[in-house]
């Protein structure tokens, strides 16, 4: 299997919530970089503690969230996925669009490290109620 294809089948595990899937292809102690900003931005480790702390309150916070990937590059040890996320935050009802990039570091078919790079203010803005 190439570096590729894991990353592609880490897309497919998120949509089918496959919490199974996703434990097998992140290596147990992978580093998960989310941008400042984001929220629950910041540095995970572990895969335990990045579906803990990082999937678990998507689905508390928000009625849907997608990481929809429209290119993917091919770096080798290195895999971009270029794509936006769509969300609707359960708090405030409102929708949102964000540009990404995220980039992959796979290393014995398992992904070893994560760098998220995203337009922050847009999922932000969603999450704010508007002024009274």
């Amino acid at each position: 299997m190439q570096n590729l294809d894991i990353v592609r089948n880490l897309y497919g595990a998120f949509a089918a919530r496959d919490r199974k899937a996703i434990l097998e292809i992140f290596d147990p102690n992978i580093i998960w970089m989310q941008n400042e900003g984001f929220p629950g931005g910041g540095i995970y480790i572990g895969a335990e503690t990045v579906i803990k702390d990082v999937f678990e309150p998507f689905r508390i916070e928000w009625n849907s969230w997608e990481a929809i990937v429209s290119h993917y590059l091919d770096a080798g040890d290195a895999i971009v996925a270029i794509g936006e996320y769509c969300g609707i935050n359960k708090t405030t009802g409102k929708s949102m669009k964000a540009a990404f990039a995220h980039v992959y570091w796979v290393r014995d078919f398992r992904i070893i490290r994560f760098q998220q790079y995203t337009d922050t203010l847009m999922v932000v803005q969603a999450m704010r109620h508007d002024p009274v």
